[in-house]
């Protein structure tokens, strides 16, 4: 008799792996004993499918900050579940070609729009400040405006203008930095989001031959 693969809640999904046969992959959450765990999964079955799942896993860690869990999961060392932030990273490493090694971004990023680099500094407790390297009117508006994008894609809390923390209190630098390329624009990231869980559902290992 069929066993039915209990691998939780869907929570994002990338329903043609450009990289990979046009496969698709979803990401999963789970609630595991340390708190809130994620699995990478296909329902496909060609071969290779194991490699790609697993690159995408890895990359989860070195760009998301996740860490190992049982079973081939992940999850955040503070047992959260940074649903946004997790779905987030999930696509953007799904963007990156098997031979293109996954790096962690750094605390900083040049917005355009502003014409200055905006650097973000840690402290304890998750809380994070932002502030630019020009003192104009257009670059303090334009840091607020990134510090904003932050609360939205990684839910964190609005402390002051330039000052954000994380609810579960504890320091999460690489999904900051790797977010913060998004938050320049964060409506349009957004809407990527949003047209990416419109897109249906992972088809039957039948449909992806």
């Amino acid at each position: 008799m069929a066993q039915t693969l209990d691998i939780g809640r869907r929570i994002e999904l990338v329903s043609m792996d450009r990289h990979f046969h046009d496969i698709s992959l979803g990401l999963y959450r789970l609630d595991g004993n340390d708190g809130a765990e994620f699995l990478v999964h296909s329902y496909s079955g060609l071969a290779g499918v194991p490699g790609r799942v697993a690159f995408v896993t890895e990359a989860m860690k070195t760009m998301g900050g996740l860490v190992a869990a049982e079973n081939g999961r992940l999850r955040f060392p503070c047992g959260s579940e940074h649903n946004r932030g997790v779905r987030r990273v999930f696509l953007d490493i799904c963007k990156l070609a098997p031979d293109e090694p996954p790096a962690a971004r750094e605390l900083n990023v040049f917005d355009p729009k502003a014409d200055s680099t905006v650097t973000v500094t840690a402290y304890a407790g998750g809380r994070y400040t932002f502030a630019a390297d020009k003192d104009t009117d257009k670059s303090a508006t334009r840091t607020g405006a990134i510090a904003n994008g932050i609360v939205k894609l990684a839910e964190t809390t609005l402390e002051d203008d330039t000052t954000v923390s994380f609810d579960c209190g504890h320091s999460h630098d690489v999904l900051v930095a790797q977010l913060l390329p998004r938050a320049i624009n964060v409506r349009a990231a957004v809407r990527e989001q949003e047209a990416a869980a419109s897109r249906g559902v992972l088809a039957a290992p039948s449909q992806q031959e």
